[in-house]
């Protein structure tokens, strides 16, 4: 029998495989866009629960289930902060928490500060690096999970790389 990974056809994978082989690296892809590990959490639980709700647990009529739940999970993502965007129009931000102490050892200073200047990206450039850098995904995937065209892509990692090299220039000083 055919799993998740080993397809085709990919109609006959369970959900299940797909859970248990993907769900640590949606988690990474959504913590490296909201910041934040339980709502990375909560954004890949509802991906999955999505693509369970349309089309069960043996996704049937589905070509690729890894492509629906990663772009579900962009989405989400993307809504997360859209909402925490609109509650910080209206209420004022609190002093951000100390992160934690295993923190330092486990980022050295160089992999802080390119976490720091990513944060200070455009939405749309920080979403192409991290596919394109952390989850390794080719333009072609990139454009198909964020609904843009594979030039938007290109131009867009262009333009991100160009701003995250100066951003890190001017941290070097």
């Amino acid at each position: 029998m055919p799993t998740a990974l080993t397809g085709p056809p990919w109609t006959t994978a369970a959900i299940d495989d797909l859970y248990h082989h993907r769900r640590l690296q949606l988690v990474r892809l959504a913590l490296l866009l909201v910041d934040d590990l339980p709502t990375a959490e909560d954004v890949v639980q509802d991906a999955f629960a999505a693509l369970f709700r349309r089309y069960g647990e043996r996704l049937r009529g589905l070509d690729d289930p890894e492509a629906y739940v990663r772009t579900s999970v962009v989405n989400g993502a993307r809504s997360v902060l859209r909402r925490r965007r609109t509650v910080r129009a209206y209420i004022p931000e609190r002093e951000s928490h100390a992160p934690p102490a295993e923190e330092d050892v486990l980022l050295r200073e160089e992999h802080r500060e390119v976490l720091v200047a990513l944060r200070r990206l455009t939405r749309r450039q920080r979403e192409v690096l991290v596919l394109r850098y952390w989850s390794n995904l080719t333009e072609a995937q990139i454009a198909d999970t964020l609904g843009v065209s594979r030039g938007t892509v290109k131009s867009t990692a262009s333009r991100a790389l160009d701003a995250l090299g100066r951003e890190l220039e001017l941290r070097a000083r």
